[in-house]
C-alpha cells in the first residue's frame, strides 16, 4: 500500500514538474561518491549557511531548506551518505569508499517559487530530487544491447593493441586450448573466463577505462554466476547446440538480455538530468594509451542514454534526459589558472556528445569542479619570481606544495608525453569542521545548471 501511494505521489509530482531524477555517472575513480556526498551535504546546510552563491535560489534566499525523505524504489540500496560523510570528517580525513553497486538517495527541497503556476498553489513548493549513482563500468555494457556475440568478439579482439595485447598474454595462451566444436565443458569455460576477467582487471588497474563486460570487474551479486563466465571468440563454422561455442554464445545472450537490458529498463529509461564526471588528470599521468582509452569510453557512454526535449506527456510516461553536464573533477588538484584549460580539454574530448546534444536540442555544458576540496592554491617563491602551486596533504600523509604541470587545452598528441610530464598527485580531503558544509569548488554552479530551473 505504501509503495502504491508513493508511486501515485511521484506521478503527481512529475505532472507538476516537481520531481527530478538525476543520474550521476562516470568511470572508476572519477569521484561519483564524493560528488553525491558533497551535493547532499551542501543542500542539507542551505537553511543555516550561505555556501552556494552560484545557485540562484540559494543566493536569493528562496531555497528554504532540504531534508532526506524515503526513496520510492525500495529494491535499490540507499546511498550511504552517513558513512561517506563520516569518512570525510574523520581524523585524518579520508575519501568515501567508491561505488560498488547501484544506489539512490532522495532529498525534498523546499523553496519559494517565482513561476506563476506554482505560486498559485502556495507560498512554498517542494522539489523531490532523486540522485542515482551507478558504477561506471556497468555503463559501458549498454552498447552490448545492439551487438551480437560475433560483433562483440570482433570488437574486443581488434582492440588487442599496445598495452592491451601485453595484458592479454595469459588469456590468449589459455584460449589456444579452446575447442569451439567440442562438447561443452563448464570447467574449461570457467577457467578461460577467469583468465579473461584477470585481463580486464589488469586493464582497469593500469588506467585503461574501456572495460567490457563491466560486471566482470564489478560483479556485485552475480559473482561466480555462469552468466559471467564467457569470453570473446571468433568462429565461422556451425557448432552444435551442445558445443563449447554454443554455450559461450548462450551465456553472452543471457548476459545481454537478463543483466544489461534489465539494468537499462529499470533505471536508465527514467532519468531527467545527467551529469558525467570525468577525471582528466589521471590519464594525463598514465600516458597516451590511457588518455585515448578514456576518450573512447566517454564516447560509448554518451551513445547509450536517451536524450530529447521533454514535454508533460513524455515526463509522465517516457522521461528523457534534457540536460547533460560533463564535469572535470579534482579541479583543486591543479592550479586555478589551469581550470580553463581542463574545461577546454574536456569539451574536445566530448565533441561527439556535443554534436548529438545540439542535434537533439539538448542543453549541455562543461565545467570543472572539486566536490570536496583537498588543496588550497598558493605560490612557490624563488629568487626572482613566484610560481602558482597547490598545497595539501598526500594520501600517505605528507605535506606537499607543488606545481603539478600545465594541462593541455587541446587533445594532446603522443609526443606530449615525451616532451612534458604531468605530476598529478593524490591528496586527501582538507580537514572539515563538523556542523559546517564541506568545502567545494563550483558544486553550486553544477546544481544551478542541473536543477536551477526546477527551483523557480
Amino acid at each position: 500500500m505504501i509503495s502504491i501511494k508513493q508511486e501515485v505521489n511521484d506521478l503527481v509530482s512529475r505532472s507538476l514538474d516537481s520531481h527530478v531524477r538525476l543520474a550521476v555517472t562516470g568511470l572508476s575513480r572519477a569521484g561519483k561518491t564524493a560528488f553525491i556526498t558533497s551535493v547532499v551535504n551542501q543542500l542539507l546546510h542551505t537553511s543555516t549557511h550561505d555556501q552556494l552563491p552560484l545557485l540562484a535560489s540559494a543566493r536569493d534566499k528562496r531555497l528554504l531548506g532540504a531534508k532526506r525523505t524515503p526513496q520510492s524504489n525500495m529494491l535499490v540500496p540507499r546511498f550511504p551518505y552517513e558513512s561517506a560523510i563520516e569518512q570525510v570528517l574523520s581524523e585524518p580525513p579520508t575519501w568515501p569508499l567508491p561505488t560498488r553497486d547501484v544506489s539512490e538517495i532522495r532529498l525534498a527541497l523546499k523553496f519559494k517559487p517565482t513561476k506563476r503556476a506554482k505560486k498559485l498553489l502556495g507560498q512554498t513548493a517542494t522539489l523531490n530530487l532523486d540522485i542515482v549513482d551507478y558504477p561506471g563500468e556497468w555503463l559501458l555494457d549498454l552498447p552490448l544491447l545492439n551487438m551480437s556475440f560475433h560483433e562483440w568478439s570482433e570488437t574486443q579482439l581488434n582492440a588487442l593493441q599496445g598495452k592491451r595485447k601485453e595484458f592479454a598474454k595469459q588469456w590468449l595462451l589459455a584460449l589456444e586450448t579452446f575447442a569451439p566444436e567440442a562438447e561443452a565443458c563448464e570447467n574449461q569455460l570457467a577457467e578461460i573466463a577467469a583468465s579473461f576477467t584477470q585481463y580486464l582487471h589488469r586493464c582497469k588497474d593500469e588506467g585503461l577505462h574501456w572495460v567490457q563486460p563491466g560486471r566482470f570487474v564489478l560483479p556485485g551479486e552475480l559473482e561466480g554466476a555462469p552468466v559471467l563466465q564467457f569470453f570473446p571468440y571468433l568462429y565461422q563454422g556451425k557448432a552444435s547446440k551442445t558445443s563449447n561455442y554454443a554455450m559461450l554464445e548462450a551465456r553472452y545472450k543471457e548476459y545481454q538480455q537478463k543483466v544489461v537490458k534489465h539494468f537499462y529498463r529499470h533505471h536508465f529509461s527514467s532519468f531527467d538530468r545527467q551529469i558525467i564526471l570525468v577525471d582528466c588528470l589521471s590519464p594525463l599521468n598514465a600516458g597516451h594509451d590511457s588518455f585515448q582509452d578514456m576518450k573512447m569510453a566517454i564516447e560509448q557512454l554518451t551513445q547509450s542514454f536517451r536524450y530529447g526535449k521533454s514535454n508533460l506527456i513524455k515526463r509522465l510516461f517516457s522521461p528523457r534526459i534534457d540536460k547533460l553536464l560533463f564535469a572535470a573533477t579534482k579541479a583543486d588538484h591543479i592550479t586555478p589558472e589551469q581550470h580553463t584549460n581542463v574545461v577546454s580539454l574536456l569539451q574536445q574530448m566530448t565533441q561527439g556528445a556535443w554534436q548529438m546534444a545540439a542535434y537533439e536540442n539538448i542543453e549541455m555544458s562543461c565545467m570543472s569542479i572539486a566536490s570536496i576540496q583537498a588543496t588550497q592554491a598558493g605560490y612557490i617563491s624563488s629568487s626572482d619570481s613566484n610560481y602558482p602551486a597547490v598545497q595539501g596533504t598526500t594520501i600517505e600523509g605528507d605535506a606537499l606544495t607543488l606545481f603539478p604541470g600545465e594541462v593541455p587545452s587541446k587533445l594532446p598528441e603522443s609526443k606530449f608525453w615525451q616532451q612534458s610530464g604531468f605530476d598529478f598527485v593524490q591528496f586527501r580531503p582538507q580537514p572539515q569542521s563538523e556542523g559546517e558544509p564541506v568545502k567545494h569548488i563550483r558544486i553550486d554552479k553544477a546544481l544551478e545548471f542541473l536543477i536551477g530551473d526546477k527551483l523557480k
